[in-house]
């Protein structure tokens, strides 16, 4: 059975998702290693810094997202982020993607946010058919980017 949980409260999947995300964005982190990337990942649970939201099914981990403070060198002034979002290939097709990003969406909500950002180099198409704003377009890590937000 398919659920969705907060991570901080199934820290045993936090390594596996941070290697996760380090491997498919290595791009953002050319200079962090892996195990600074998970121990910031992991202290970012009980700080507040990465609040993730995973989908597990038979206690398979299956994809995650999060509310970040900052996910973004470029815009330090803006956030909460949405950041993270990642479903394992073998999880894809199945709407998964949409509802940890509708899951984070609520968290922030509860915490009082009326708008969250992101950036993509490659979904902005995706995440304008969900209600998702283009800001403006930036160059990091060596890709363009599209800034975007959604008010809450």
């Amino acid at each position: 059975m398919l659920r969705t949980v907060l991570l901080h409260d199934h820290m045993d999947y936090s390594d596996t998702f941070a290697a996760w995300l380090h491997e498919q964005f290595a791009y953002e982190f050319a200079t962090q290693g892996l195990h600074d990337w998970q121990r910031e990942f992991k202290d970012g649970q009980n700080d507040g810094n990465w609040q993730t939201v995973i989908a597990l099914e038979n206690g398979q981990l299956l994809g995650g997202g999060a509310l970040a403070n900052h996910d973004s060198p470029d815009y330090p002034e803006l956030g909460p982020w949405l950041a993270c979002v990642l479903v394992a290939p073998s999880a894809r097709q199945r709407g998964l993607a949409e509802q940890l990003i509708t899951e984070v969406c609520a968290t922030a909500v509860e915490i009082g946010h009326q708008k969250l950002y992101l950036h993509t180099h490659d979904r902005r198409d995706y995440y304008a058919k969900r209600g998702w704003e283009y800001l403006e377009s930036f160059r990091a890590w060596g890709k363009e980017h599209s800034l975007m937000q959604r008010r809450l």
